[in-house]
């Protein structure tokens, strides 16, 4: 039976999880090469500054490409990208109309980590809902060729010495990562507490018992004390709206969902979109296909990643550390500047050296403008390594221009890879650009640009994900019925801490909009989050309060610190990406720039309780 009652506890146990469906999804992600002139950066240029001509020259490239983005909806005819092709069908079970203390959406990195922490912490009430067929999260849809973390696995693996695991390779393959995330479900009894295949579609928030009544697809109304949203940044796929793309007659799928059943060897292949997955993507298909077609409107930067196999001796050098994960962690967290891949990391993040990079020494204490400046020209520095790096690595002038970015460091996702650039010195593969306006049209036969037809028998959409726009937001109604999407459509993203919303008791979210951690590796900020909301647990049980809610005025001092956190750094994002809503987001409403400073908010909350409205 699906569903069954643990006798000792009298709790649900569930056995929803899907079997494997195709057998195919294998891979390494990225390889270990020995050619230096692909794993090394260019020296520096030193003295280059960020002056007139060049800020013009980044303004003409992102003006260029203003109102080219338009996605769609993946319904209807498109509903197909959807679609799970990594498990078995739905395990039958009944619905539910049962209660439970916790009820946590998603099952990826942090919905095991809130599991691992409340079940330590005397929770055992707790239940999932996530609406793949495994654990995994991002890692679970997404299976392509070549896929990896571009954050260095000692420190984005969580739990290591818990588990006695160690990473295979420095950046591990996300079907390692995939398969860690199954060794945690197992070994911490999570497959029991959690329902697979089942999709939150509504969530209500009641005055009178104070709980929530979570409505699925597979027709359940479980009430619920606490709703914990741990269903991530990226998680709805989307998809460029192109003329004509239901008229294309061969194969299509989009990166999110690779359909394996499909091969690839000998094909005529198109990839739209070269962003971080398709920089992943590119170097593996090309090895295969007869000819490959990357349709480029953005460059990516494209920084070295200089991926190496865990050594024999750092394993057993970690044997012999108690606190050797978490320490390396604690170090990774204070690399602000992104830029991990680089070799000489690796002596610090082991603890052999004090500090990552050398410090400079200033006669006088700089002024915000005089530091904005130098950072600038720090980025600016930085960029033109890696357009060097470019020149260095293509043969064909033309197709190098076009593979260079103009826009600061990190204003779109930051993508690391050894064998992206070299892939277009193949006879085989030919590089699009699209830009400013992208792919025109799209016909039986193929992809239509400039006038020039492209004839393709397989078509793959690698147009990425919305950033923090979980549909889950719309489904999710607090006090008055009010759902969270129309109150921040209203008044612009509220949250204290990333975590609460005015308005919506008992709701946390892990990981959303506004939320921080100050650090770029997302599974410490997933821990931090977890911690704090473990803490708050046990503060409500210690005082038997029901509910808890923040302070509408703590959340608008929390707004307007994001607000102005954003402000500060807007320099830095000044192009057209998804961690700037394409440019239209109101400044502090996604992604959370205020790196440290989050803590501090945290920890006064935690000191003195003034933003919780307890009842």
């Amino acid at each position: 039976m699906a569903i069954q009652v643990d006798p000792i506890t009298g709790l649900k146990v569930f056995k929803t999880r899907a079997a494997k469906a195709n057998e195919k999804i294998v891979g390494k992600g990225y390889s270990a090469l020995s050619d230096e002139a692909l794993t090394t950066l260019p020296d520096e240029p030193v003295g280059a500054v960020f002056n007139a001509a060049e800020q013009e020259k980044y303004q003409a490239f992102k003006e260029r490409r203003r109102g080219a983005a338009d996605y769609m909806e993946m319904k209807g005819e498109f509903s197909r990208y959807l679609e799970d092709l990594y498990s078995a069908e739905p395990v039958e079970r009944d619905s539910l109309s049962d209660s439970c203390e916790i009820l946590v959406v998603g099952a990826g990195f942090a919905g095991l980590l809130l599991w691992y922490k409340l079940k330590n912490a005397g929770f055992e009430d707790v239940r999932f809902c996530e609406k793949g067929g495994d654990v995994g999260g991002t890692w679970y849809w997404n299976r392509y060729p070549g896929i990896a973390c571009d954050v260095e696995s000692y420190s984005y693996f969580p739990l290591l010495e818990e588990m006695g695991y160690f990473p295979t390779m420095k950046f591990a393959s996300g079907f390692e990562i995939m398969e860690y995330c199954q060794k945690l479900a197992e070994k911490f009894g999570f497959y029991d507490k959690c329902l697979f295949h089942t999709t939150v579609e509504r969530t209500a928030w009641s005055e009178d018992d104070s709980q929530w009544t979570v409505h699925t697809d597979r027709g359940d109304q479980m009430k619920a004390r606490y709703v914990i949203l741990a269903n991530g940044l990226l998680t709805t796929p989307k998809l460029a709206r192109i003329e004509g793309m239901e008229s294309f007659e061969g194969e299509s799928f989009h990166t999110s969902r690779w359909n394996y059943n499909i091969d690839l060897k000998d094909k005529r292949v198109g990839v739209i979109g070269t962003g971080a997955t398709a920089v992943q993507v590119v170097p593996e298909i090309a090895k295969v296909v007869k000819e490959l077609y990357v349709f480029q409107r953005t460059p990516s930067s494209i920084d070295v990643r200089d991926q190496r196999e865990t050594t024999e001796e750092e394993v057993e050098r970690w044997k012999l550390e108690p606190g050797w994960a978490k320490a390396r962690r604690a170090r990774f967290a204070k690399i602000s500047s992104g830029r991990t891949a680089l070799k000489a990391n690796d002596d610090y993040l082991a603890g052999e050296v004090a500090d990552f990079k050398e410090r400079k020494q200033h006669d006088r204490e700089l002024t915000a403008e005089e530091m904005m400046a130098k950072q600038l020209d720090t980025n600016f520095r930085i960029m033109e390594q890696l357009r060097t790096r470019v020149d260095n690595i293509v043969e064909d002038p033309e197709v190098a221009d076009s593979l260079k970015p103009y826009y600061p460091y990190g204003c779109k996702r930051p993508a690391f890879h050894d064998e992206y650039l070299p892939t277009f010195n193949r006879p085989n593969v030919s590089l699009v650009d699209t830009a400013p306006t992208g792919v025109s049209k799209i016909n039986e036969n193929g992809v239509v640009h400039d006038g020039r037809e492209y004839p393709l028998d397989v078509l793959i959409y690698a147009t990425g994900f919305k950033w923090m726009e979980a549909a889950t937001f719309n489904m999710v109604e607090g006090r008055d019925g009010v759902t969270l999407q129309e109150k921040w459509k209203e008044g612009g993203t509220k949250t204290f801490l990333g975590i609460h919303s005015n308005g919506f008791p008992n709701l946390f979210i892990v990981a959303g909009p506004q939320g921080g951690g100050g650090s770029f590796n997302f599974t410490d900020a997933l821990e931090v989050h977890g911690d704090y909301l473990v803490w708050l647990l046990e503060t409500m049980r210690e005082n038997g309060a029901k509910s808890v809610d923040v302070d509408q005025a703590q959340e608008e001092v929390y707004v307007e610190h994001c607000r102005e956190a954003d402000i500060q750094t807007s320099a830095f994002r000044d192009c057209y990406s998804y961690y700037n809503g394409e440019g239209d987001a109101e400044p502090g409403s996604l992604s959370y720039y205020g790196g440290g400073r989050w803590h501090k908010y945290r920890v006064q909350a935690q000191e003195t309780l003034e933003p919780y409205i307890f009842k």
